[in-house]
């Protein structure tokens, strides 16, 4: 299963107030495992940074001007995207303005379905307690400490560890199942531990080896321990 744990930072709150996309973040996930791809664009909005927005992320007017405009890298974000799940911290806020941003640039809006919202997520899970990404990262014990400004690649990392504790926390089997793989020298082969190089010195004594045979001895020749004789 692929997902994409994505990020934005925009100009304002609504693009159809007249307000753009200037960065997204992506980390590829493969079953929940990160793959070490990632995608990161800054992107000119072609329009002034507010500045309650340049609080928010810090990203400048003058930082954006050589900066391509979203049509100009929308097919390769499409590209990267392809039909993995989106998981997205408020994934309406998100999902709106990359919708829009889409249409204006003449492509296919992606369907809302292939979003998934962590913070509905951690609503659900922890009804009635503060649910921002740095609320979730103080519950779950994540390294946060690089996060002064909101940026839209270091938030994609951060939730991607927020939504793996979301949905159970890193899997112990992950080590195992490669760990077996690697034994077996195939994926699909059923693993078998190799015999130990020396062999554990035994722990029976000699006396107590001693009254176990006259036990089974006792038994008879009916007893299940003495079928090996016949």
């Amino acid at each position: 299963m692929r997902e994409i744990v994505m990020d934005t930072e925009t100009t304002g709150l609504d693009p159809f107030d007249g307000h753009r996309i200037v960065e997204i973040g992506g980390v590829e996930l493969e079953n929940h495992v990160p793959t070490g791809r990632t995608y990161h664009q800054y992107i000119n909005p072609r329009r002034d940074m507010p500045t309650e927005a340049f609080e928010v992320h810090g990203i400048s007017e003058e930082f954006l001007a050589d900066k391509p405009p979203f049509e100009a890298v929308a097919q390769a974000f499409v590209d990267f995207v392809g039909d993995a799940v989106l998981v997205i911290h408020n994934a309406p806020f998100d999902m709106k303005f990359l919708n829009a941003e889409l249409d204006w640039a003449g492509l296919p809006k992606l369907p809302l379905s292939q979003a998934l919202d962590t913070l509905a997520m951690a609503r659900k899970r922890f009804p009635g307690s503060p649910s921002s990404l740095d609320a979730l990262c103080r519950r779950f014990g994540i390294d946060n400490s690089n996060r002064t400004l909101h940026g839209a690649l270091l938030d994609s990392e951060i939730l991607a560890d927020v939504y793996l504790e979301l949905i159970g926390g890193r899997q112990p089997d992950f080590a195992l199942a490669t760990n077996a793989a690697n034994a077996s020298g195939s994926s699909g082969a059923e693993w078998r531990p190799s015999p130990r190089r020396t062999p554990l010195p035994p722990r029976l004594t000699e006396e107590e080896r001693v009254a176990h045979a006259k036990l089974v001895e006792s038994l008879g020749d009916d007893a299940l321990w003495n079928s090996s004789r016949r």
